[in-house]
């Protein structure tokens, strides 16, 4: 595995173990070149999976989209990488359960707001005001006053 730090290939895994949801496992590695410590994860590898947008063009699944969206999102809150990686397992797990070979990305979109909503409000109405494409101040508004009469 190469180091992302320095990019040599002389790295040894230090410790590994499973992750909670037993999805992947989490291997801490060390570069035996610069001494820095970093993670990898290992997972298998799923069917390929393609998403339907919302102009119906299909697109390979990608993860690192799912994840660069909720990022975004809890930009500035108080939402750890690891929090935001079990959101994105879990959207994983979920869409492997369905077992179709396409999925809507509207339904992938929903999967992130419900996650969102338990884990941190503000970033869940970034994220809806995005992914509904909020127009005006009443559109906040309404979904704040939404989120409100359901907690």
């Amino acid at each position: 595995m190469k180091c992302p730090f320095c990019g040599s290939k002389d790295t040894k895994v230090v410790d590994s173990r499973s992750t909670e949801d037993d999805e992947a496992i989490r291997r801490r590695r060390l570069c035996n070149n610069c001494n820095k410590r970093f993670s990898t994860y290992e997972r298998y590898e799923d069917i390929c999976l393609m998403v339907i947008k919302k102009d119906n063009t299909r697109e390979k699944y990608n993860r690192n989209k799912v994840i660069s969206g909720i990022v975004k999102a809890c930009e500035k809150r108080p939402v750890s990488m690891d929090q935001i990686e079990q959101i994105a397992n879990d959207i994983e797990v979920e869409l492997n359960r369905l077992g179709e070979k396409e999925v809507a990305s509207t339904y992938i979109g929903e999967l992130v707001i419900e996650k969102l909503k338990t884990l941190d409000q503000v970033a869940y109405v970034r994220f809806a005001s995005v992914y509904r494409e909020f127009k005006d101040l009443d559109s906040f508004y309404d979904e704040i006053k939404n989120l409100r009469t359901d907690s």
